[in-house]
């Protein structure tokens, strides 16, 4: 199979996404199949301008100039050739091959969502509504797709209206090996390597500043416990460096001594962070999968987070699961009080209670399997491919 993967391009910050990419491209060609990677190049992206014109030029390069690469290389395809999306967020490039083999893969639908005024946490100005009109349109004209969860496969049809003519859900395989470790050696191995003492266990977050993500709840539940338990482990939150929303309600907090951000940690620490927490904290508002509610679950590390879906699609029966929290700021202070009680819960079990949530994760993931993943995209692959559609 002679496979083009369009994917976004790398001057764009996500990490999530190149990660995915790279995930099916390798994957593909340890398959035996051909891969040629396809996005824009940098040219008026590159050209020193101002900082709020930087998002305009990088349009230029992913809007204009991007199609007519690919219109000029369109011809130099065999037939058996499939173009796959990486993302629904390619929308605008769909429509170049849309009467040809293709597939999309989708995500998450928030952005969209958030367009269409289904998210009060997210307000979209003018713009980014007729940005995610026109991304719309143009994953609209697609006809297979593959989503990483029901959620964002049900999403996908309220926005196509419809059923389209292939719609799959292959949930995400567990990249990296996360491997349950012995705690105490974890945490002494985590402690040397950030100064951090851990040795009586932490509560663990890990994500990004995206809204969705729900940072500064985190740190409203570990203040709400904290306030009623005389117990001094720290909260440790990993991934980037905190926007003003996280610091905020960092600043608001009585135990900033005991709340630590770290960035840019390498993958094994960021391994034996995962292995050596008490618990892990993943209180999101909304995501399209939930990545580290699988690989804490790998870790052998019991998970709190939110009880709807994906999050509870991934987790399982095997998560501790706590209520989304209030767009409105009046009944926020309540909510962390509640989440706090299901925290302490939780760091409250007994030895052989804990064994048994950590078992149950551990079973849990095993539902994620890289290798049982690609297969089951391969599947759909060769089936759009030979059907033609």
């Amino acid at each position: 199979m002679n496979i083009v993967l369009f994917t976004h391009p790398s001057f764009l910050t996500s990490q999530s996404m190149p990660r995915f990419a790279a995930m099916l491209s390798d994957g593909m060609k340890k398959q035996g199949h051909t891969v040629e990677v396809l996005s824009p190049k940098p040219r008026f992206f590159n050209i020193p301008v101002p900082a709020q014109f930087k998002k305009w030029f990088g349009y230029i390069d992913q809007y204009i100039i991007f199609p007519r690469v690919v219109k000029a290389k369109l011809s130099s395809y065999p037939k058996e050739t499939l173009f796959v999306f990486a993302d629904q967020a390619l929308g605008p490039w769909v429509p170049l091959v849309s009467d040809k083999p293709h597939v999309i893969h989708c995500h998450d639908f928030l952005a969209q969502r958030s367009a269409v005024g289904e998210l009060a946490e997210n307000p979209v100005g003018w713009t980014g509504v007729q940005y995610q009109k026109y991304i719309r349109k143009g994953y609209l004209s697609g006809r297979n797709f593959i989503a990483v969860s029901k959620k964002t496969q049900s999403d996908l049809h309220d926005f196509y209206g419809s059923v389209p003519p292939v719609s799959e859900v292959v949930y995400n395989g567990l990249t990296g090996q996360f491997l349950k470790g012995v705690a105490v050696t974890m945490r002494t191995k985590f402690s040397e390597q950030t100064g951090i003492d851990c040795s009586k266990g932490y509560v663990l977050h890990v994500g990004g500043n995206q809204w969705y993500k729900n940072r500064q709840g985190v740190v409203e539940i570990y203040s709400a416990w904290r306030s009623k338990h005389d117990i001094g482990i720290p909260l440790i939150l990993i991934g980037a460096k905190p926007n003003k929303r996280l610091l905020d309600a960092f600043n608001r907090t009585r135990y900033q001594n005991d709340i630590h951000f770290l960035c840019g940690i390498p993958d094994d620490l960021l391994k034996t962070a995962y292995a050596g927490a008490a618990v892990f904290l993943f209180p999101s508002l909304a995501e399209g999968f939930g990545w580290p509610i699988a690989e804490a679950m790998a870790s052998g590390v019991p998970v709190i987070t939110t009880n709807e879906a994906p999050m509870t699609e991934v987790a399982g029966d095997a998560a501790c699961l706590i209520a989304r929290r209030p767009s409105h700021a009046q009944h926020r202070d309540q909510w962390a009080l509640d989440s706090a009680m299901k925290l302490e819960e939780v760091l409250s079990l007994t030895v052989q209670e804990r064994e048994n949530m950590v078992n149950r994760g551990l079973e849990n993931v095993k539902r994620f399997d890289a290798k049982g993943a690609l297969d089951l995209i391969e599947g759909i692959y060769l089936k759009v491919l030979e059907k033609k559609i």
